[in-house]
């Protein structure tokens, strides 16, 4: 059975995780992560590691959000470090993913699902992150 790959769309306040089928072929959404404070992130790290043991992951993506223009802006930083940091504290390879627009895709795709407002924040970052590994998933399979 082959090892699955992780999304994440990491926020200063959440993670949204999802993980890919055994083939690699479609994303799901798992959880949100939440902390009080952006610079807490030893729970958050041990939540992510914890995932990574139950769903057998081999590799995370996560993602990198440019600015439109295709600078890398202060949360981008943000995103790169915290990469840097889950490979030194997983030994998983980390792949950056361009995920412009994945948050305002999964805020669409819940309202358009007719998801109330209130219940929308709890979903819209695993949303994000399904969106982030669904696209490197299509990419490495063309």
């Amino acid at each position: 059975m082959s090892k699955r790959i992780m999304g994440l769309d990491y926020g200063s306040k959440t993670v949204g995780v999802a993980v890919s089928d055994p083939l690699g072929l479609t994303a799901q959404a798992v959880e949100t992560i939440c902390r009080k404070d952006e610079n807490k992130l030893r729970k958050t790290c041990a939540r992510i590691e914890e995932l990574i043991a139950e769903y057998e992951v081999e590799k995370i993506v996560l993602g990198l959000p440019k600015h439109m223009n295709n600078d890398i802006g202060n949360r981008a930083k943000k995103s790169m470090e915290f990469g840097q940091m889950l490979n030194r504290r997983t030994g998983l390879e980390v792949v950056l993913w361009d995920e412009r627009l994945t948050t305002v895709e999964a805020e669409r795709t819940l309202i358009e699902n007719n998801v109330r407002r209130e219940d929308r924040k709890k979903y819209v970052d695993q949303i994000a992150a399904v969106f982030i590994l669904q696209g490197y998933l299509d990419s490495i399979r063309d």
